[in-house]
């Protein structure tokens, strides 16, 4: 069985890192904050020193990060993973992040004879947890096809989408899909409750109908309970529709709704409710109602 290396143990990387211990695989960490890793440590997972210290002990190296600058730090700069990586390696980042940064890394581990795969996923803490994310996957269709197994242990689904790059394209327009039916639950429910409508009432409506949406089923119980500890950070959301955007652009896609969805949590950031969850967002809409 490959020993496989997980950096970045957040939100999400902690759950899914749990997920392949439990599944049976040898587990090297590393993250910028030891202390987070200290659960995995306890199950059996060794620490390293540094990114490329994670790929000289494993065959496989996930990244989980928050942004572009983090994984490019992390995989390609000093201490990097890069510096470690040899023929057969198999580097597999499922943060959120431009196709342009998916396929400049695919570039830089190809030079030195390793495999990337760009496979970002769908789900939030709670799925990492349970295990039940979806993988979405860019590069060559063998490795992929080689890592399924890896998927298995952390998700419900995995597909192959295309070349490099054409995971982080399908993630960007996911969460642009995903923004704007939050947002259309949160806009309906404030017109609904201003109306004098029980809120728990319209959500049961909204189930039934044709409004219902993944966003509904996740959303609707901390909006409805106030309970917006970060599941999903507002803040996130906010970079990922910022490179939604850019990408939109540089396809010459016309994206308007994009557009004010990219505002709205730029205003709930500036508001104070980026390190929250996105439901949060409810808070605006009560603020201006």
């Amino acid at each position: 069985m490959k020993r496989i290396g997980f950096i970045g143990i957040g939100l999400m990387g902690s759950g899914m890192a749990k997920n392949l211990l439990s599944a049976g695989y040898p587990l090297v960490v590393w993250n910028r904050t030891k202390s987070k890793a200290e659960e995995l440590l306890t199950r059996g997972a060794l620490w390293a020193g540094s990114p490329s210290d994670v790929a000289r002990q494993a065959d496989v190296v996930f990244t989980m990060l928050s942004a572009d600058q983090q994984v490019k730090e992390v995989l390609l700069g000093a201490g990097g993973v890069c510096e470690a990586v040899h023929q057969g390696h198999i580097i597999i980042d499922s943060s959120t992040v431009s196709p342009k940064t998916s396929r400049e890394l695919y570039e830089a581990f190809a030079a030195k004879g390793a495999d990337f795969l760009d496979a970002p996923v769908t789900g939030s803490a709670p799925q990492a947890e349970a295990g039940n994310l979806g993988f979405m996957v860019g590069g060559k269709k063998e490795v992929f096809e080689a890592c399924v197994p890896m998927f298995q242990a952390m998700g419900h689904s995995w597909t192959y989408m295309g070349e490099t790059g054409a995971g982080t394209t399908t993630k960007l327009a996911n969460n642009t899909m995903s923004a704007i039916n939050l947002l259309s639950f949160i806009e309906g429910l404030t017109i609904a409750r201003q109306g004098g409508i029980n809120p728990e009432d319209f959500v049961k409506v909204v189930s039934s109908g044709g409004a219902h949406s993944k966003m509904v089923e996740n959303k609707a119980d901390l909006i409805l309970s106030g309970n917006t500890a970060a599941q999903f950070a507002s803040v996130l959301m906010n970079k990922d529709l910022g490179l939604a955007l850019q990408m939109a652009e540089e396809l010459g896609v016309a994206a308007p709704v994009l557009g004010i969805a990219k505002q709205i949590l730029r205003m709930a950031v500036g508001k104070g409710f980026g390190e929250e969850d996105i439901a949060a967002i409810y808070k605006l809409y009560q603020d201006w109602a």
